[in-house]
């Protein structure tokens, strides 16, 4: 049964909203402008704050939907577990060529549920250092590296492990933000130009 979760919670996580949303109001494929990423971030970037506000809602509500598995079906198993492939499958969806987001919306609809306090001291970590870089993407790195800091002061060593593999998740998926930083390419959120990649309709 804990197999067929894991297998619900990816299909899931797979429903591509950013792409759906671009693709049936709008009339694009929301991958091929701004960052290319089918996100929220990207979403609010090339669409707006409306389209980006259903895509964040739908984002989050999958790793809701999915941690919350268990307590449905009443089966003896940690959310956190299932909603984490829930994640994968918005990073990776089956449902548009396993080209998808980059795990941020969809983690804080799995910690919601799966535990609460891992989610504010994520997300408050999230917002507060993009507010000090201005890199989202630094934002988002770090919601792995506090769920891995937290995770060293609870026993037990599997979320350490599990948190410690999302780090290296995370850098993969951010891999063309790490080098366009480098590079010094990388967008600010209050960078004048991304006003640019808005489609006007």
């Amino acid at each position: 049964m804990v197999w067929l979760l894991l297998i619900a919670s990816y299909l899931i996580g797979s429903f591509p909203t950013a792409l759906i949303v671009g693709k049936l109001v709008f009339r694009i494929d929301i991958r091929d402008h701004g960052s290319q990423n089918p996100g929220a971030t990207n979403t609010l970037r090339v669409l707006g704050k409306k389209a980006a506000i259903v895509v964040l809602i739908f984002d989050v509500g999958k790793g809701a939907l999915a941690s919350s598995l268990p307590y449905f079906l009443n089966i003896d198993v940690n959310p956190l577990y299932i909603g984490l492939l829930a994640v994968i499958g918005h990073c990776f969806p089956i449902f548009a060529n396993f080209r998808g987001g980059k795990a941020i919306a969809t983690t804080a609809g799995v910690l919601l549920v799966a535990n609460p306090s891992m989610f504010l001291i994520a997300y408050i970590t999230f917002f507060l250092v993009i507010f000090i870089s201005k890199y989202v993407f630094f934002g988002s790195i770090s919601v792995g590296v506090s769920l891995l800091i937290y995770s060293l002061f609870r026993s037990g060593k599997e979320e350490e492990m599990i948190f410690s593999i999302f780090i290296l998740f995370l850098l993969f998926l951010h891999r063309s933000n790490i080098r366009n930083f480098i590079l010094e390419i990388e967008p600010k959120i209050n960078d004048k130009n991304l006003k640019n990649d808005r489609i006007n309709f």
